[in-house]
């Protein structure tokens, strides 16, 4: 069973510009019909930066992109694939887009908000098993850290699978 953190975690803090983007990024989910969260964990020791759940169970995630060095050092966004029906990296306006994958999605964002600069090509539907859990794993996170927020007395980790 894996442990869940209910806010993102304070052992890799997102830089100002990350998290600035990923309010962006909070902004354009929301405004696309998403249900959206930051630093969702994927049950596999990996947390998405964004991710969020339409009304259809549409799942998309989006890996924020400060700079360049930023996407040079960090792969783990490979192992995110497989988690969502929709995969973007968020960067900002400035960013290299060329160095970016071409079957990816593309958000341009900033703190205010963002667009779709290339839609996410829909990868093969998630595994029905798969969908469920992700979802299941979204409600309780999502309810834990409101729970967490109201309630100062809720321990900061907590088992909820």
């Amino acid at each position: 069973m894996a442990e869940l953190l209910p806010f993102p975690s304070d052992d890799v803090p997102l830089s100002p510009d990350g998290a600035a983007l990923a309010r962006g990024v909070l902004r354009l989910f929301h405004d696309l019909g998403y249900s959206a969260l930051l630093e969702f964990p994927l049950g596999i020791g990996r947390r998405a930066d964004v991710a969020g759940i339409r009304r259809d169970g549409t799942v998309a995630i989006a890996e924020v992109k400060s700079c360049l060095a930023d996407y040079r050092t960090d792969k783990k966004w490979a192992d995110y694939v497989g988690f969502c029906d929709l995969f973007y990296f968020a960067v900002p306006r400035d960013f290299p887009r060329d160095v970016l994958p071409a079957d990816t999605g593309l958000i341009i964002a900033d703190r205010f908000g963002g667009q779709v600069a290339r839609p996410a090509p829909a990868s093969a539907p998630l595994a029905a098993a798969r969908r469920k859990a992700l979802t299941l794993r979204f409600a309780r996170t999502a309810a834990y850290r409101l729970s967490a927020a109201h309630d100062p007395g809720v321990p900061l980790v907590q088992d909820l699978d």
